[in-house]
C-alpha cells in the first residue's frame, strides 16, 4: 500500500517503513506525527482518489531527528556593474519514519462514466447564435482606435518641441496639420521659445498627407525654417 500525502506544505509518496526528508516540524524527535491530508491511497487492488482530500485516511509517522540539508551556494552577479555575492544556505529539514497508513472511512471515488454530464437539451441548441449576436453588438459598440500619429517633423521648421505640443493639442498627423491655420498653429506653439513662421505647415502637411513627398522634398529644398 502507498498513499499520496501532503506533508509540511509537500506532496510526498510514501509506504510503510519508508523514511522522509520533509521541512522541518515543530514535533521534538521521538514523538509520534499525523498527516491527515491524504490525496491518494492505493491498496494494491483499488486507487481512492480524495477531493481534494480523503476522509478518514491519515498517515502516521515518528519523528526521527531534526537536521539540516546539503549546503546549496547562491552566487549572483551584475555584468560591468561590478556587483557579485555569494552564498550558503542549508535548508531544515525533519526525518520522519512512515509507521502506518490508515485508510477506515476512506470513500471511494465515483466510476467515470458517473461524472458524465448530461447532452444539453435540443431547445438549447440556438444558444451559440445568441451569443454570436451578443458578440457583434460589443464590435459594433467598440470604440474606433486612434489614427495613427505621423512624424511631424518631416515638415520643414518643425522640431521635436514644437512637434510634442501639436501632438498635446490634438493635432498628430499631416491631415489634422493641413486642416489648422498658420494663426491657430501659432497660438499654440506660443510657449515654445524661438522665432517660428507657420505660413507653410499647412501646405507642406496637405502633400504629405497625399504622399507627394518628391514635390514635398522640392519645395523644402527652396524653404529656409518653414519660411518660403
Amino acid at each position: 500500500m502507498y498513499a499520496i500525502v501532503e506533508m509540511a506544505g509537500q506532496q510526498f509518496k510514501v509506504a510503510k517503513d519508508q523514511k522522509v526528508y520533509v521541512h522541518r516540524l515543530q514535533e521534538e524527535e521521538g514523538k509520534k506525527v499525523t498527516f491527515s491530508n491524504v490525496l491518494l491511497l492505493d491498496d494494491g487492488k483499488n486507487i481512492t482518489v480524495g477531493a481534494p482530500a480523503i476522509d478518514g485516511a491519515a498517515v502516521e509517522a515518528k519523528v526521527v531527528k531534526h537536521l539540516k540539508g546539503d549546503k546549496v551556494i547562491v552566487f549572483k552577479k551584475k555584468r560591468r556593474k561590478g556587483y557579485k555575492t555569494k552564498n550558503g544556505h542549508r535548508q531544515s529539514l525533519t526525518e520522519i519514519l512512515v509507521e502506518k497508513i490508515v485508510a477506515s472511512g476512506a470513500k471511494k471515488a465515483a466510476p467515470a462514466k458517473a461524472k458524465a454530464e448530461k447532452p444539453a437539451p435540443a431547445k438549447k441548441a440556438a444558444a451559440p447564435a445568441k451569443v454570436k449576436a451578443e458578440k457583434v453588438v460589443a464590435a459594433k459598440a467598440a470604440p474606433k482606435k486612434a489614427a495613427k500619429a505621423d512624424d511631424l517633423k518631416k515638415i520643414e521648421g518643425i522640431g521635436p518641441k514644437i512637434a510634442s505640443t501639436l501632438v498635446a493639442a490634438g493635432i498628430v498627423t499631416f491631415a489634422d496639420l493641413s486642416k489648422a491655420t498658420p494663426a491657430k498653429i501659432s497660438e499654440i506653439i506660443a510657449d515654445v521659445r524661438g522665432n517660428h513662421v507657420t505660413d507653410t505647415w499647412p501646405k507642406q502637411a496637405k502633400l504629405a498627407a497625399d504622399g507627394k513627398w518628391d514635390e514635398l522634398k522640392k519645395w523644402q529644398d527652396e524653404l529656409d525654417g518653414g519660411k518660403a
